[in-house]
């Protein structure tokens, strides 16, 4: 699986702990993982908006399989990941939250907080959430298993009604929204070559291209 870990201004100089608690946690499998920014406070400007789509082009492209991301609370991330087609994103604050999401809803990705109740020993909390999330075998196999089947029914008719709700293309709402907004999304060196590195989808390739110029 391949990882990538996107940060807001607000919480931009923890990125370097939260990316190494994420690597740590999944040193000893074969996950990939990639930082594609913030990657301190002086690095190239996002908001929770931009996350949405930075997380929209690499899941729909599947340059990425999940990505880890948050915010001072971690609901204005998730909201705006949600708000994008092909993102089922969960909120986060436990590693028990970690494990229930993927083996229950099975999304793509997770949003955590990163000011509100992270204090002393919030490293050890990162870790272990980063080892629930993808250290715990396969995901959506249900919890409790008796459970399994109305659990992965219901987590694909939500994926159903998402696509649904959604159904323009992600290149029509792309170009729908604020030009300035998926600039600054795109615009990143660590974005570029984790997107163009691993994007399996030419078109949106193309279209990112284009974008930047």
């Amino acid at each position: 699986m391949k990882i990538a870990l996107t940060m807001e201004n607000s919480q931009a100089g923890k990125s370097k702990m939260v990316f190494e608690q994420l690597t740590s946690a999944t040193q000893h499998t074969e996950h990939e993982v990639f930082n594609v920014g913030m990657l301190d406070e002086s690095d190239h400007h996002l908001t929770y908006i931009h996350l949405g789509i930075q997380a929209s082009l690499l899941l729909n492209s599947k340059a990425i399989d999940f990505v880890v991301t948050g915010c001072g609370t971690g609901q204005g991330a998730l909201m705006s990941l949600n708000a994008h087609s092909g993102v089922i994103c969960g909120y986060c604050l436990e590693p028990s939250d970690a494990f229930l999401f993927n083996q229950i809803n099975n999304g793509n990705a997770l949003s955590l907080a990163f000011a509100k109740g992270f204090g002393w020993g919030a490293e050890l909390n990162l870790h272990n959430m980063f080892t629930q999330a993808f250290c715990t075998g396969e995901k959506g196999q249900g919890y409790p298993l008796e459970r399994a089947e109305p659990q992965q029914k219901n987590a694909a008719l939500l994926n159903h009604v998402k696509a649904a709700s959604t159904k323009d293309s992600l290149i029509d709402a792309l170009d729908a929204m604020e030009p300035d907004l998926v600039q600054a999304a795109i615009g990143s060196s660590q974005f570029q070559a984790c997107f163009f590195e691993n994007s399996q989808d030419p078109v949106l390739s193309d279209y990112v291209r284009k974008r930047l110029g």
